[in-house]
């Protein structure tokens, strides 16, 4: 008689795709489809619904914006119920508190991935105090946390006690990120960029996690050149005071803007260097995808992103909103193929060595037998 699956409840917050999507979308691929039934609830609709349904993943959508939306906890529930569910898997904040109480309800175990606490230091004093108890909440109502980098671990740690907690890395899809690839779309030629212009990237939702207004003033300080050209992809929050400030600071013309693509490897494939000066960030997997893509990486040394990119050897690390230090920073990889190609082959090396989504999968298999 065939033994029946273990049926994982993967939550996220939204349908966009961002990190922790990409991540939900990478682990129910990888997870061994002999042992465990990946079923996926999503609070908005989005690419990420529509692609978990095209390869055949059943899908729910229980539409809510809010943490802690008590008035979906009962729908929450009988969701769990009707589909046997054995564990909850929430990815994120917004996800482990709309899913966590109705689980608990029916006695099921809850692990909860943090892509990212929900308080930073730039909030002020009574938000952030805010959103450390929500999160001292989460984590203490969980089973098991999940940190995706060690300051992740370390920095809740700090706040309050982390005694049902491990790290687990992302791991990459090296299929997917693959830079030998037969073959990808030709995106210079639809951008019409010659093969001898320095693509800068910077892939992202523009919000003030990702800062891209210091990336304009960086680029405002960079000397003028026809062979670097920056393509910005994405949407936000931020997108339209971006496009703002690139017209002010006179440096529209020396970028290409273009709406959030599915298609990254593509896209990653075209540009020469990624860029990423975020403020904060759990472990940013747009960086890992760069790195898988052996592309030369300039990133701000916080949180996750300083446990990866050694300073000069798999990438440039410098401050946070410096505009002059980026700058300089992406100043000198433009100028130097050499330099580049060296930084690239170390990235990629890293990813292989460290990051691999098949050893990630396999460790978090091992999280749901020892909870099931």
């Amino acid at each position: 008689m065939a033994k029946n699956k273990i049926k994982i409840l993967q939550t996220i917050r939204q349908g966009k795709i961002g990190g922790g999507e990409s991540h939900v979308i990478d682990l129910v691929e990888a997870l061994d489809k002999e042992k465990y039934e990946s079923i996926v609830l999503s609070f908005t609709e989005g690419p990420m619904v529509e692609h978990m349904k095209s390869i055949g993943v059943k899908t729910f959508v229980i539409p809510t914006e809010k943490p802690f939306d008590y008035s979906k906890w009962d729908e929450v529930r009988e969701l769990i119920a009707a589909e046997k569910i054995d564990l909850v898997h929430a990815h994120g904040t917004r996800a482990n508190s709309n899913t966590n109480s109705s689980a608990r309800k029916l006695g099921i175990p809850v692990v909860y991935t943090v892509h990212g606490w929900s308080f930073h230091p730039d909030q002020n004093f009574l938000l952030r105090a805010l959103r450390i108890w929500g999160e001292k909440y989460l984590v203490n109502k969980s089973t098991l946390t999940i940190c995706v980098s060690d300051n992740n671990l370390k920095d809740a740690g700090d706040q309050f006690e982390m005694k049902r907690a491990t790290v687990i890395k992302y791991g990459i899809n090296l299929k997917k990120y693959n830079p030998d690839a037969a073959s990808f779309l030709p995106v210079r030629k639809e951008l019409g960029i010659e093969d001898d212009v320095v693509l800068i990237g910077y892939i992202v939702r523009m919000t003030i996690q990702k800062d891209p207004l210091t990336l304009i003033r960086a680029i405002a300080l960079m000397p003028e050149n026809p062979k670097i050209k920056f393509l910005f992809v994405g949407d936000g929050d931020l997108k339209e005071d971006v496009v703002k400030l690139a017209k002010e600071l006179k440096v529209f013309s020396r970028i290409i803007f273009m709406d959030f693509r599915q298609d990254v490897p593509n896209i990653l494939n075209a540009v020469d260097i990624y860029c990423l000066p975020s403020l904060w960030e759990g472990l940013p997997i747009g960086l890992l995808e760069a790195m898988a893509m052996r592309k030369a990486i300039v990133a701000t040394a916080i949180d996750g992103t300083k446990e990866v990119i050694n300073n000069m050897e798999n990438g440039i690390v410098i401050p946070v909103k410096s505009p002059q230090k980026l700058a300089d920073a992406l100043t000198l990889l433009a100028g130097s193929k050499e330099l580049r190609d060296s930084m690239g082959k170390k990235a990629g090396e890293t990813i292989e060595h460290e990051f691999n989504v098949e050893k990630m999968t396999r460790k978090i298999e091992k999280v749901y037998d020892n909870l099931v």
